[in-house]
């Protein structure tokens, strides 16, 4: 039997997973990290992005966090979102209509917040677009 490590996934709304996982790998302002039972401890910034649960023998789950902290105990990992979703629960339809909003947003300029807004906005779609397509990749056709 694989060792494991407990992960709670929770948002400001709600708690969206909690569970027994061989492996979370999250995406750090500095660059992606994987988390094994028996980490050192670790407090980082999360960059939006994708998240993804490693379970043994059953499909990987993702999921999508625009932010927040990651906490990291040798037995207990804690993602503490602004915003967590499902991979599977990500309307793909609206996200490419944020996209495109922010896209026309950054091209028009306006002020430094509206800018800065717009590519905050950007990202986050773009995350949320690479998250959905990365799951729909490993769905079985």
């Amino acid at each position: 039997m694989a060792m494991t490590i407990h992960v709670d996934i929770v948002s400001a709304e709600q708690e969206i997973y909690s569970g027994a996982a061989e492996m979370l790998l999250a995406p750090l302002e500095t660059g992606e990290i994987g988390v094994l039972p028996r980490h050192s401890p670790l407090l980082a910034r999360l960059k939006p992005g994708e998240v993804r649960v490693r379970n043994s023998g059953r499909d990987d789950l993702y999921f999508y966090v625009s932010g927040g902290l990651l906490e990291v105990q040798p037995h207990v990992v804690t993602v503490l979102a602004d915003t967590a979703l499902r991979a599977k629960d990500i309307d793909e339809a609206a996200v490419l209509k944020a996209k495109a909003a922010a896209e026309e947003a950054i091209k028009s300029r306006q002020s430094g917040i509206e800018y800065a807004r717009a590519q905050a906005d950007l990202a986050q779609a773009v995350a949320q677009l690479r998250t959905v397509r990365r799951l729909r990749e490993k769905l079985p056709r």
